[in-house]
């Protein structure tokens, strides 16, 4: 069995369509899209706008603020919605025993970049390859969207960390992407997301895999809460679905193994506090002789970069905070 690609029956593909100058919208039309369309929204690349809208119409729609006909929304909008209407009766429940399939969570968009002129031209840059920035705007879009679906009531989703971003090849900006992702382990507060970008819809010809991790908090207190249990189906979600728990259990040993001040040094500790004596020995001579030293040496200081930018308003996510795509296409 095979878990289903973005162009499965059961992936829920968003279709962008880029905007136009003369829509042909009268302007009551006009004027009704831009009041529905989440403000955090307009100054962010297509995708992202895209990507966000669908995540507050199933919102408003779950949690009873539908202003708008049935005709305005997207039918994966209306999908969603129906998929996690009867667990969102308020803005927190508690998750459900039974636990959710990956496949619930299952988010793709295409990049229509052979048709779409004005998509092609976001996320070009100037030598005409693919702006990775942007990317990583999307992907951070993305994995809020999956995260979503999972998810139980309506609790704050925050982007813990960026565990790994493989690219394998340069892609062709000219021809179609084709964005997806779902959830492929969770824990009791945290989940693990896995996207990947390919030029094939059927999710072949894959050049770009990306892990991303969720945790979910109380809207009020900002606690960790319990999230719904995931239940593989495939051998493939069996597979990352056991990675995960590795990868969580290295990180558990990881932040066990910590060096902190009062607190006996564990074995592979040691082995870290012998290596930094040595690197403190070899840079000596840069501290106290540097024109004695080895020319082809640096000290770690020397490499610090740093920068302070202001964020705006126009940077902001969903929940009016600074939008972690924007962090990383920055950094």
């Amino acid at each position: 069995a095979s878990s289903g690609g973005i162009g499965s029956p059961r992936s829920r593909l968003i279709h962008h369509s880029s905007p136009q100058l003369l829509s042909g919208k009268s302007d009551s039309k006009i004027s009704s899209d831009i009041e529905h369309t989440p403000v955090q929204t307009l100054n962010k690349s297509p995708i992202v706008q895209k990507l966000w809208k669908t995540r507050d119409e199933a919102k408003r729609r779950v949690m009873g603020k539908l202003t708008m006909g049935d005709g305005e929304y997207s039918e994966v909008s209306l999908a969603a919605a129906e998929l996690i209407a009867e667990g969102r009766k308020g803005e927190y429940e508690p998750p459900s025993k039974l636990g959710k399939h990956p496949r619930e969570s299952e988010v793709g968009i295409m990049y229509e970049f052979s048709k779409d002129q004005y998509l092609l031209e976001t996320y070009r840059n100037p030598y005409g390859e693919m702006r990775f920035g942007k990317i990583l705007e999307d992907l951070d879009a993305l994995a809020g969207n999956i995260a979503f679906n999972h998810v139980e009531g309506n609790p704050l989703i925050v982007t813990a960390g960026v565990d790994r971003i493989r690219l394998r090849r340069r892609p062709d900006i000219n021809a179609n992407q084709f964005l997806s992702g779902k959830v492929t382990w969770v824990g009791s507060s945290s989940m693990e997301i896995r996207m990947k970008i390919s030029a094939n819809e059927d999710g072949s010809d894959e050049w770009l895999e990306a892990y991303f991790t969720f945790v979910t908090l109380h809207p009020t207190t900002k606690k960790a809460i319990k999230i719904s249990p995931l239940i593989p189906e495939t051998d493939e979600e069996r597979v990352h679905f056991e990675l995960g728990a590795v990868k969580a259990q290295a990180k558990r040993a990881a932040r066990k193994n910590k060096i902190q001040i009062g607190r006996p040094l564990s074995d592979e500790s040691l082995k870290i506090d012998a290596r930094a004596a040595q690197l403190l020995e070899q840079a000596g001579p840069l501290l106290k002789m540097p024109s004695l030293a080895d020319p082809n040496t640096i000290l770690m200081n020397e490499t610090a970069q740093g920068n302070a930018m202001v964020a705006q308003p126009q940077a902001r996510n969903l929940h009016d905070r600074i939008f972690g795509g924007f962090l990383m296409r920055r950094a």
